[in-house]
């Protein structure tokens, strides 16, 4: 049965990191007046009480690893740093120049690309001069992601200087036939070594990212990994789907569809995951992560608090939250706006003085309350409709079309309230896409989207 479930559900669907997604953004380029009202009116709202996030990405590798699906750029010239710091403090001036006051900031990562990448005297620059500006709340929470293989003594005491304390690492597999077919190199020895420097210096929260569905991934190799991982003892885990988009990662054609798992090997090798992981003490939140009961993020779910913005889960509960970088996501809760993709389009329109965007999307009443719902029921696996608020055609024409999830038994439909099943859970991207009101108006002609499963 759970074969044929399996079967039945591997669509291509969003991950939903936003609603809208990406593809549904019908606004354009937003009229730069338009972004700094609406993102004004957030900042207003939010600074005092829950402050802002922010979100820098770092787009620099020194090799492409062909399983990624983020905006990045190839180069081993490092001269490339200095321009690129430059331009993302330029940015940050426009919002300081906005907002008029003194931002407090609630949360910062890292992301890329490889964080890495740039050297530790650079990476302080960039930050030195984002921190001088703003006031760092008191549960405030910083992270950044580390290759293994570059990440350096050096890097975790600087960062650890400047405030981080949580780091994420990027494992995949240790197998070396996937590795060679994903182009991402690490040992166990090195991820040993760099866990333990890290701990060493003081960091509470270590997460690793795993995936499963790659190139050539098997039973035996899956549980090879994970049996290491449970040795090693990061705080947290991200387990996730390989997303394959050859049709816009052009890097994931050095392996073909027949490379990878079937959709029933694909979730045999979540589950077999997912025993272990929680065999050896940690549990599973909202879509794919899993912590440590210590961990920051199980006590935010425990407590109702646990968010979803397009950093992922998170604990904070800005409503605002700024992306800077090339290609990064700005969400002010009413609006999203995307930055330039190519980093010399970026930098192009930081020079010239502009907000670096070039698309967004202007969330209307539906939109809100559909992204609201969605929110709930990856993080909380539930949603309720009791207040009139959060009621509207759209979200009921989404309940008629779950009749099939009910009598597979993965949702519970009660008056005014929906349940995920512990059976629905690994089907929740599935349940969520019944309400996507954009979606199901304009059904796409080709694929966008990697499979749910």
């Amino acid at each position: 049965m759970q074969t044929d479930l399996l079967r039945k559900y591997a669509v291509p669907g969003p991950r939903y990191t936003s609603y809208p997604t990406v593809p549904y953004w019908d606004s354009g380029r937003p009229e730069e007046e338009s972004w700094e009202n609406r993102s004004l009116q957030t900042y207003l709202r939010n600074n005092g009480e829950n402050g802002i996030s922010l979100y820098i990405h770092l787009p620099y590798c020194e090799s492409l690893c062909t399983y990624c699906g983020c905006t990045t750029r190839i180069t081993r010239n490092h001269l490339v740093e200095k321009p690129y710091i430059l331009a993302v403090l330029n940015e940050w001036s426009k919002y300081l120049d906005l907002f008029a006051t003194t931002p407090r900031l609630a949360e910062l990562h890292l992301g890329g690309g490889t964080p890495t990448f740039f050297s530790p005297e650079n990476l302080k620059f960039l930050l030195d001069g984002i921190l001088g500006t703003v006031v760092v709340t008191p549960d405030a929470e910083f992270s950044f992601e580390g290759h293994p293989g570059n990440t350096t003594r050096e890097h975790l005491e600087t960062l650890f200087e400047l405030g981080f304390r949580r780091v994420s690492f990027g494992i995949q597999d240790f197998d070396v036939k996937v590795q060679d077919a994903i182009h991402r190199f690490q040992t166990v020895e090195e991820v040993e070594t760099i866990t333990r420097t890290a701990r060493e210096i003081g960091y509470t929260s270590i997460n690793y990212d795993l995936i499963y569905g790659l190139p050539f991934q098997t039973l035996s190799g899956i549980t090879t990994t994970i049996e290491e991982v449970v040795r090693l003892k990061p705080d947290r885990i991200a387990f996730y789907s390989y997303a394959h988009v050859p049709w816009i990662k052009p890097g994931q054609r050095k392996f073909t569809e027949m490379d990878l798992p079937l959709p029933d090997q694909k979730r045999e090798l979540y589950e077999k995951g997912r025993e272990m992981l929680e065999n050896a003490g940690f549990t599973e939140i909202g879509m794919d992560h899993f912590a440590l009961k210590n961990d920051s993020l199980m006590l935010a779910e425990a407590e109702g608090r646990l968010n979803r913005n397009f950093m992922g889960y998170t604990t904070t509960q800005s409503e605002l939250l700024i992306g800077l970088g090339a290609s990064s996501i700005s969400d002010c809760g009413t609006a999203y706006v995307q930055n330039e993709k190519k980093v010399e389009d970026y930098l192009a329109r930081v020079k010239k003085g502009e907000w670096a965007y070039f698309r967004g999307h202007l969330l209307n009443r539906e939109d809100k309350i559909i992204r609201e719902h969605i929110t709930n029921l990856m993080c909380r696996f539930e949603t309720d409709w009791s207040c009139t608020r959060l009621q509207t055609d759209a979200w009921y024409e989404g309940l008629e079309r779950l009749g099939e999830m009910e009598q597979d038994g993965l949702i519970i439909r009660e008056p005014f309230q929906l349940k995920v099943t512990e059976k629905g859970k690994g089907f929740v991207r599935n349940i969520c896409m019944a309400f996507d009101a954009r979606l199901w108006r304009n059904l796409p002609s080709t694929q966008l989207f990697s499979s749910t499963i």
